[in-house]
């Protein structure tokens, strides 16, 4: 919220269809905490140096080369801030860029320009350097059937645009959260007792629940692999940290009953190797944890 600007604020009314954690409430809740954590009681250096009714613009300067990611989501931003500021789109999410490319101008109040810079600038390095090695990643899984997963190790509270930000770098998104998809895990499998103790009281909890979630069940060895072909009723085996060879016999074990997901360790040196298997989906955590944002910046002209 800009002070000064004679605004209306907060006015969210973009509805987005896809993906279905995408919502036009999720989205303003998440832009309305961000800008409340930057903003606190004011934007006191804008507050003291802008006049209130000074206009301006300012450009989003690409200053790397990657996929450019989060445009989109500025649009929000910007309207958030005040739904007078006007943005003119010169580069759409998933472009590819190189240092010195424009991806929008944003021109109207000065001071709600100041004010959504740093939000938008977080969001959309953070996401472009997602896409970017999303982007790269699944290059490499050219000529297989597998497909690139993103994870749960995402950072607290943003989970929503590091997810986005895989979508649009070519990923496919894997449960948004732990209420979307029942995975039985390392650890739930041996809280459970083992492998059928775990999948049939799943099958228990959501025949009384009523709820209708799919189920992945993680194994760690062949063995493990084949009790869950055994008990079956599943949607989805994962293959935990198993070398190429484990993977090549799981696969052949399994024999299409399943999708297969490999996961667990998984680099950009291993990761054509591993979809060589035959497994359907690669999952890589690294993917939302430990990327290189883009170099971008929001520039007056």
């Amino acid at each position: 919220m800009v002070q000064g600007c004679n605004r209306a604020v907060f006015c969210y009314f973009c509805p987005v269809q896809t993906p279905p954690y995408l919502t036009p409430e999720a989205l303003s809740a998440f832009i309305r905490t961000a800008l409340a954590e930057d903003i606190g009681d004011g934007d006191h250096s804008t507050l003291a140096s802008i006049p209130a009714d000074a206009r301006n613009r300012a450009q989003l300067l690409v200053k790397d080369a990657g996929v450019l990611a989060g445009v989109e989501l500025a649009h929000f931003i910007f309207r958030e801030v005040d739904p007078e500021l006007h943005v003119t789109q010169l580069l759409s999410d998933g472009a590819r860029v190189q240092h010195g490319d424009v991806a929008f101008t944003v021109e109207g109040c000065a001071r709600s320009i100041l004010t959504a810079e740093r939000l938008v600038l977080n969001c959309m390095q953070r996401m472009s350097g997602i896409a970017t090695q999303t982007a790269h990643l699944t290059g490499l899984l050219a000529g297989t059937k597998a497909r690139l997963l993103d994870t749960r190790k995402t950072t607290p509270n943003f989970r929503l645009c590091e997810k986005w930000a895989v979508l649009i770098g070519g990923g496919v998104n894997h449960r948004y959260g732990l209420f979307d998809m029942i995975m039985l895990k390392d650890n739930h499998v041996d809280y459970a007792g083992g492998i059928r103790p775990a999948i049939e009281a799943t099958h228990q909890y959501l025949a009384k629940t009523g709820r209708k979630l799919a189920i992945e069940v993680e194994t760690r060895t062949i063995s493990e692999v084949q009790q869950v072909l055994e008990v079956g009723g599943i949607d989805r085996i994962m293959l935990d940290n198993m070398g190429p060879t484990q993977l090549r016999e799981a696969v052949a074990l399994v024999a299409g009953r399943y999708p297969l997901e490999a996961s667990g360790g998984i680099t950009e040196q291993t990761i054509a190797e591993v979809a060589a298997t035959g497994v359907d989906f690669i999952s890589v955590g690294a993917l939302t944890y430990s990327v290189r944002s883009l170099d971008l910046s929001l520039k007056a002209f």
